[in-house]
């Protein structure tokens, strides 16, 4: 199925999702790699958001992709920077030329709402919408795995290292988000929009 949704975000940054409904074969003509993932629907998401990345720009060097040891992938030479996301039959991606990105993709699912303790402080939870306590938490998850990926060192604590001010839950919006760890102290703009019951979250530093 061809990209379900785009955003050129600025003439340097461009993000996409798309719903995979394709065989392995189909994205192999243009990602030659060998991913070390065995689960076959695991490996059809590696390929897809590795596919999405040059369908965002051709001349992405998919090939070249290196992971860290923290698990980030990235490019020894940093011609692009670039975030990956899946959920279900789903994959996302954003690519900029010019700065550190991250992006998330998840499904609204109850198992969120229980674990919403785990990475949610008290400050946060108090602002959560009564009547939509489950999407509205997904947007928040989502919008933490978003910061995560975009900080791509590993060891982050969802409660004390990043903190989102309030916000009313709409369809679509703004997070702002502080990040706070020794090596490194930042504010950042995170947009969002829901779309059914998946979430999207994104963030350009």
């Amino acid at each position: 199925m061809p990209i379900l949704r785009t955003i050129q975000i600025d003439e340097d940054t461009k993000l996409g999702v798309w719903k995979i409904s394709e065989k392995e074969a189909f994205f192999r003509k243009k990602v030659a790699i060998e991913p070390e993932v065995h689960h076959p629907h695991k490996r059809l998401q590696h390929f897809a958001g590795r596919y999405l990345l040059q369908e965002l720009f051709p001349d992405f060097p998919v090939n070249n992709i290196r992971v860290r040891e923290s698990r980030k992938p990235y490019l020894p030479d940093d011609s692009f920077h670039f975030s990956i996301s899946h959920c279900d039959d789903y994959a996302a991606a954003i690519v900029s030329r010019k700065a550190g990105v991250g992006i998330d993709i998840e499904l609204a699912q109850p198992k969120i709402e229980k674990v919403s303790h785990k990475f949610l402080g008290p400050q946060e939870l108090a602002f959560m919408d009564p009547g939509q306590p489950l999407l509205h938490k997904s947007v928040c998850w989502s919008a933490k795995e978003a910061v995560f990926k975009w900080y791509g060192e590993g060891k982050v604590d969802f409660r004390e290292h990043m903190q989102l001010h309030p916000f009313r839950f709409m369809q679509t919006g703004i997070i702002v988000c502080d990040f706070l760890k020794p090596d490194k102290n930042a504010r950042l703009y995170l947009h969002y929009l829901m779309d059914g019951n998946m979430c999207l979250a994104w963030v350009v530093e």
